[in-house]
């Protein structure tokens, strides 16, 4: 079906911006007449209009998907129509591709279809557990209550990232600042020293040759040396779309130390939050599980969450497949064999989510205050090397004076 792309103003004065889906252009002009919208521009948008280019391109910001969510359910709450929501909320709204998203949403809903179906057009946006939980809270009835538990989810979300970028940035800062400064000393200042060493025709002692050689190298060939870190990131990227490499990849980052068992705690306390939530929510365990391992960010997780549910649809228990795979903790099994047991099965999950946030603000802690001193001593240990490396062949034309 064509796509048309169109400007409108509505009865307030507000300007809309967004596309429609019909066999013809008149079609598109009476359903804007239909929904008392005044059309001010339109044309044949191909397959996608400049508008839905704009917000697939552009990145919502975490913060004003939670803001947006948490707005929602208290104007529902308080009993306003969910139109006249969607009007005041994309009127209000400052990210731009969310602007867009949301205005073509308020016209999807003025023209007949649901809430879900409107927000299912703009999956870059609203995740599949968005789209879910709203589609769930339709048909129950309680669109309030689930996207107050959507902003909390979201908003928990949001501050345990919050936490674990802040917590790392001290360290990355450090770590940049001082190459940074290594790369300039090797470039600029130890080839000054060289000028005047090599001018007192001295025998130079090894670890100061082994320097100087470093530093020419460096001044010479600094290009090579930001070409290899350049190619090496390149080629993982590249690596990591295949379909082996990504396996990989995410199999590597369980395995490694310390980074590993942060990974792991950050994929089950998303698994068991999101989990808890769609099925508080009314999603079916199938469906849950789908989506649920679509959002963990990892393939060998999603592939175990994968065998789950096929296992389940042949009649096994939850916990049993998910203790087959080896990968997830025993406190996580045993909490979901007992909530399967006790019919708490929910807030067993949200249990296990609390405590693994828990964990992994223990663990950024414990990973950032390690890293510093691993920091202090890596500096230490290089600016020691070029102190005796100069100071060297110093001690032995005072000496030769003398």
């Amino acid at each position: 079906m064509p796509h048309f792309a169109y400007t409108a103003i509505d009865s307030s004065g507000r300007t809309i911006r967004a596309v429609m889906d019909a066999e013809s252009e008149q079609l598109v002009l009476a359903k804007l007449r239909d929904q008392s919208l005044h059309c001010t521009d339109i044309r044949r948008a191909g397959k996608s209009s400049k508008a839905a280019a704009f917000a697939k391109k552009k990145k919502v910001k975490a913060k004003a998907l939670v803001v947006f969510t948490r707005q929602f359910a208290t104007m529902i709450d308080a009993g306003i129509p969910i139109l006249r929501c969607l009007d005041i909320l994309a009127g209000q709204c400052k990210d731009p591709a969310l602007k867009v998203a949301l205005e073509a949403v308020t016209v999807d809903v003025k023209s007949g279809l649901t809430l879900n179906e409107s927000l299912a057009k703009h999956t870059s946006i609203f995740s599949k557990l968005y789209i879910n939980m709203v589609r769930a809270a339709e048909l129950g009835g309680i669109l309030d209550q689930i996207l107050d538990r959507l902003a909390g989810f979201l908003e928990y979300e949001n501050e345990i990232r919050g936490k674990i970028k802040s917590a790392m940035m001290y360290p990355t800062l450090v770590l940049v600042f001082s190459q940074v400064m290594l790369f300039a000393m090797f470039t600029f200042v130890l080839p000054k020293f060289k000028e005047i060493l090599s001018g007192m025709n001295m025998k130079m002692p090894l670890i100061t040759s082994a320097l100087f050689s470093m530093g020419d190298f460096m001044g010479h060939f600094w290009y090579l040396v930001l070409a290899a870190i350049a190619g090496t990131l390149i080629g993982i990227k590249a690596y990591s779309k295949t379909t082996r490499g990504r396996y990989q990849i995410d199999r590597l980052k369980l395995k490694l130390p310390i980074i590993g068992d942060l990974s792991l705690k950050m994929s089950v306390a998303r698994f068991s939050r999101t989990f808890g939530t769609l099925i508080n929510s009314g999603v079916p365990m199938m469906r849950s599980l789908e989506i649920v391992g679509e959002t963990l960010g990892n393939v060998v997780l999603t592939e175990a969450i994968e065998q789950t549910r096929l296992s389940i649809r042949e009649g096994n228990r939850l916990s049993l497949p998910l203790v087959q795979s080896g990968l997830f903790p025993t406190m996580v099994t045993t909490m979901i064999d007992i909530g399967e047991e006790s019919g708490r099965l929910s807030e067993m999950l949200v249990k296990v989510g609390d405590f693994y946030d828990q964990e992994i603000e223990a663990t950024v802690k414990g990973l950032t205050s390690m890293i510093e001193p691993m920091l202090i001593i890596f500096l230490g240990g290089v600016v020691g090397f070029i102190a005796i490396s100069i100071m060297t062949p110093m001690f032995q034309m005072v000496n030769a004076v003398q």
